[in-house]
This record gives structure tokens, C-alpha cells and sequence, in this order.
């Protein structure tokens, strides 16, 4: 019994290590089983199909690795097939080389988008050579049906780009076929961009040829057709453009001329209803070239053009860049204001405090005076204007300006020195230098009756007697109109003014009426009020005087104000 026990014991440990051993060796890392194996393993094992996991591995690794090699094939066998086809000319079409790698050639099946993408590349890499080819292939291998007619447009484009690398030859063929082949369908973004490349290569007749046959000024009549506000708009940006060039290349006159053509055009925008965020003309870089060039008036090295017919220059170019920003739409940018009263205003000294003719300074320029009653807001206004915050005192207090305040504009650098200590300074004043007076409030100011009645006839010797006086701007409050006080200095100077001086009235504090003033609303005036204003300029006999809002805080008005101040500067 014992020994039939232990040999069964025997072959039981033996079935055991065998079993051990054959699974030891079926998960061995250096063992790989072939796909007929695992199909026999699957299939012998009670009928199964189900895998092992190093089995699914094993096989996902093996069909990974044939689509690798399918996929590599497959790439080299389609750039081989590319390659071949580069090299086979095309029967249909000349092929043009480029020396680009996106496109290599131009051929009768190449898109516009492909001609743009070759026309720029050879731009910005000054490829000459590049932009000849696309010439060549344009006039030799194209026509009139070529991508239903984008061809105009195409040949715009090579036009720019050879004026951009000063391929005048290029250019001029290019903007002939263009004329004689797609007059009908000429755009004005293309026509203003010629403009531009023109200008930009100095050739100004040509370029005044594009604008006034491409770009021509409609008539009154055609502004409500669709097509004339984008004439309008690219004529407005190209005559920009010239102004702007002229005034940085240090040709005045020229510059000047292109101002006028805005000012010609910007009554017709206005009446076409474009907004001046619409239209976007450039107007603080036109400034920045406008005073530049006055700065080399100033100091000689800028002289008027040779050959140019032009009537008048202004005594400052900046105010040419003003009558053009003063007849398009109203904008209220304080970037631009500050451009142009940091060119229109260069230094502003106080010079006197009058109160009586002898005490007040020589009339040798042109003067400008701001009369109101009490606390209207004189020297705030004053302080706008010329963009500086301190050069009038500006108090709570009614009546706090009682005497004839005299500040000079643009005089000679250190004219200061000159009033306060009696220095002699070498040097003249600026063509465009004038005076400011700012005149004592009337009304209820803190002053003794005797002394209100000195400033009354101060100020009548002061409008008939001072011979540069050439705008007086009386300031009523635009929130209640015209008091009595308002009303008697109306009939004065409507009685005194000499026919030589501009009376304006200002109606100030617009922003006072408008809950929450801002940049989009920048302040308004009641119909009560203007009525009032209107009736009682009728009864003292100012009613052909102009009539301006304005706001100190909102800066409304500013534009129209220096309109007028201009008239002093030109004494």
C-alpha cells in the first residue's frame, strides 16, 4: 500500500513540474511566436479562438510593422510620380519658371491666388527677376477671360509691386494693359493703391493722372448711387496720401494743393451721409508731415516748390491740414488735437495785465478776445484751446480775471526773460504769432460798481481803437442762454465792432445738459435755449454771427474755434 502511494505521489509531482515548465517557457522574453503557431495554439486549445495578451501584442506589432512598410512605399512611389510630372511639359501651355519653391512655374491652368502668391513673394524678396517672368506670362499667355476677368486686378498688382522695386518699365506696361484691356472694370482700392506706388517713386504727374481720371470728383447729382462712396473714399485716402508725402518730402506747395482737394471734396462726404471712421483718412500722420515741414520754413531749409501755381500759402501749413479736417465729418480724437495745437500753438508767454489802453502791447500781430459774463468759463476755454492746463487761472470764484490779460502765441524763444527782467533777446517772432486776450468777467463779478463802469468803457475803447483786434468771441452759458448782461455787450459791439473784426458767440458748458458726457455725446444745447440765444441776437442786431458749441471738459468745439483764431495768426 505504502508503495503504490509513492509511486502515485511521483507521477503527481512529476504532471506538476511539467506543467510548471511548459509555461515557464511559453512567457520567456526572448520567446516569439509565429502567427501559425498562435492560429494552432487558438484553434487546438477546447475550440477557442480567444487570445493571450502577449499574443494580441505579439501580432498588433507585426501588422504595425507592415503598414510602416506599405506607407513607405506608397510615399516614394508618389514623390518619384511628382518629380516625373515637374520634369513633363505641360503640351497645353508655355511653363514659366519662378524661382519660388511653393510655386515653380506659371502656366495657362494657374489660378489668380497662385499669380498674387508669386507677385508678393517677389516683392518682399525684391525678386526682379521672378516679377519679369509673371509680367511675361500675364501679357503673353492671358486675356480678357482669364479667371472670368481678374486679370485687371492682377495686372494692378504687378504694377505696385514693380513700383515698390522702382521698375518703372514694368510698371508703365503693366498699367497700360490694364487701361486698354479693363477700363470697365477698374476698382478704386486699385486705383488708390497705384496712386500711392506712384507717389511713392515721385512720379506726381502720373499719379494726379490715375486720381482725376480713376478716382474722379463726382457730382452732386451721382452721391446717392452705391459705387460713389467708395470712389469717394479712396479718392479722400489717395489725396491723403499726396498731401501727406509732399509735406514729409519737404515740398510745401504741393502739399498745400492736395489740403485744398480735400477741403473741395468734403462737403460732398458730408452730403453722402460717411462718417469719418467710415472714410479713415490719416489725419495724424498728415499732421506730423505738416509740421515738420513748417519747421524747416521756419529755419529756411524748406522753400516753396519751383513751377507750382499757387495763390496763397498759409502762415503755418498746419492750418491747411485744419480747413481740410474742419470740412469733412466732425471726429473727436484728443490724439489729433494735440497734434495740431502742439503745431498751432508752440509757446504761450503771458505778457500784461492791462487796464487801460496805454498798459496794453504793441499792435504788431494779430489778436483774438474772449468777453462773458462772470464764471462763463473764459479761461477754461482759453485753456482748451491751447491745450495747456494752466494759462489762465481758472477759479470758483465769479470775477476772479479783472484786468485785460494779454498772452502772446508763438513769439521768439525767451521772449520771457525780455518782459520779466528786460533782457534783449536776440530773434523774431514766428510768422504765425498773434495775441490772446482774455477780458474781465461782467455781470455779478466781486467788484465795485465804479470799477465795472471803467471796464465797460475800457472795452469800448479796446473794440473800436485796437487796430489788430480780428475775432472777438463772446461766451454765454449754454445751459440758461443769454442773460442781460449778455444782451448789453451784444448791443455794444454791435454798435462798436469795426467791419475788419469776426464776432462769435460761444455757448459753453454744452456737457453740462448731457447726463454722463462722453466721447459719442459730447454735448448739446435745448431748443429753448437756442431760441432765446436766436431771439435776442436779432434784437441787438448780431444775427449774421456764427454760433458755436462747446464743452472745456469734452473739448467740443475746438476745431471751429482755431477756424477763427486762424484769421489773427495771418494779421
Amino acid at each position: 500500500m505504502n508503495t503504490v502511494c509513492r509511486s502515485t505521489l511521483r507521477r503527481c509531482v512529476l504532471v506538476i513540474l511539467l506543467i510548471l515548465c511548459t509555461k515557464c517557457h511559453a512567457f520567456a522574453p526572448h520567446h516569439r511566436l509565429s502567427r501559425q503557431s498562435i492560429l494552432c495554439r487558438v484553434t487546438s486549445s477546447n475550440g477557442s479562438n480567444k487570445l493571450t495578451r502577449p499574443e494580441r501584442k505579439a501580432l498588433e506589432r507585426q501588422k504595425k510593422q507592415k503598414n510602416n512598410n506599405d506607407a513607405s512605399k506608397s510615399n516614394n512611389q508618389r514623390r518619384k510620380q511628382n518629380f516625373a510630372e515637374l520634369k513633363q511639359p505641360n503640351e497645353n501651355s508655355t511653363s514659366y519658371d519662378l524661382n519660388s519653391q511653393a510655386i515653380r512655374a506659371l502656366t495657362r491652368s494657374s489660378t489668380p491666388d497662385d499669380v498674387i502668391r508669386a507677385i508678393k513673394r517677389a516683392q518682399n524678396r525684391h525678386d526682379a527677376q521672378d516679377l519679369a517672368t509673371i509680367e511675361r506670362f500675364l501679357l503673353e499667355q492671358t486675356d480678357e477671360t482669364y479667371a472670368y476677368g481678374y486679370r485687371g486686378s492682377l495686372l494692378a498688382r504687378l504694377a505696385v509691386a514693380a513700383l515698390h522695386m522702382n521698375n518703372h518699365r514694368l510698371a508703365r506696361l503693366a498699367l497700360e494693359e490694364r487701361y486698354r484691356h479693363h477700363r470697365q472694370s477698374i476698382l478704386p482700392l486699385e486705383s488708390a493703391a497705384i496712386v500711392r506706388g506712384l507717389l511713392r517713386v515721385h512720379n506726381v504727374s502720373d499719379a494726379q493722372f490715375v486720381l482725376d481720371d480713376e478716382l474722379p470728383l463726382p457730382t452732386a447729382e451721382e452721391i446717392d448711387q452705391p459705387s460713389v462712396r467708395d470712389v469717394l473714399k479712396h479718392r479722400a485716402l489717395s489725396l491723403a496720401s499726396f498731401a501727406s508725402r509732399h509735406f514729409f518730402e519737404n515740398e510745401p506747395s504741393l502739399a498745400v494743393l492736395g489740403c485744398r482737394k480735400l477741403v473741395e471734396m468734403g462737403p460732398l462726404v458730408v452730403q453722402a451721409g460717411m462718417t469719418d471712421e467710415e472714410i479713415g483718412i490719416p489725419w495724424s500722420r498728415i499732421l506730423k508731415g505738416a509740421a515738420q515741414c513748417e519747421a524747416g520754413r521756419r529755419d529756411g531749409s524748406v522753400q516753396p516748390c519751383v513751377g507750382v501755381d499757387i495763390d496763397s500759402m498759409p502762415c503755418n501749413l498746419v492750418y491747411a491740414v485744419l480747413n481740410a479736417i474742419n470740412a469733412f465729418p466732425p471726429m473727436n480724437s484728443d490724439t489729433v488735437y494735440e497734434q495740431l495745437s502742439n503745431a498751432l500753438i508752440r509757446r504761450v508767454v503771458f505778457v500784461t495785465g492791462a487796464v487801460d489802453m496805454q498798459k496794453c502791447p504793441p499792435a504788431d500781430r494779430g489778436e483774438v478776445a474772449f468777453i462773458g459774463r462772470s464764471n462763463v468759463g473764459k479761461s477754461s476755454l482759453v485753456n482748451m484751446v491751447t491745450n495747456r492746463k494752466s494759462i489762465a487761472f481758472v477759479s470758483k470764484r465769479p470775477g476772479k480775471t479783472q484786468q485785460f490779460n494779454f498772452f502772446a502765441v508763438n513769439d521768439k524763444a525767451g521772449v520771457e526773460k525780455e518782459i520779466k527782467y528786460g533782457d534783449v533777446v536776440e530773434g523774431e517772432k514766428d510768422a504765425d504769432s498773434f495775441y490772446m486776450v482774455d477780458l474781465p468777467g461782467f455781470g455779478y463779478a466781486k467788484a465795485p460798481d465804479a470799477q465795472k463802469q471803467k471796464w465797460k468803457e475800457f472795452m469800448h475803447l479796446y473794440i473800436t481803437k485796437r487796430p489788430n483786434l480780428r475775432v472777438l468771441f463772446h461766451l454765454v452759458d449754454a445751459r440758461h442762454g443769454p442773460t442781460d448782461e449778455d444782451a448789453a455787450i451784444m448791443k455794444q459791439i454791435s454798435e462798436d465792432k469795426p467791419p475788419h473784426v469776426q464776432y462769435v458767440i460761444v455757448l459753453t458748458k454744452a456737457d453740462k445738459n448731457v447726463k454722463g458726457a462722453a466721447a459719442t455725446n459730447t454735448g448739446k444745447v435745448s431748443r429753448d435755449v437756442m431760441k432765446k440765444v436766436q431771439t435776442t441776437m436779432e434784437e441787438n442786431g448780431v444775427a449774421k454771427a456764427p454760433v458755436i458749441l462747446s464743452s472745456a471738459q469734452t473739448k467740443l468745439g475746438r476745431n471751429e474755434i482755431w477756424k477763427y483764431l486762424r484769421r489773427a495768426a495771418e494779421f
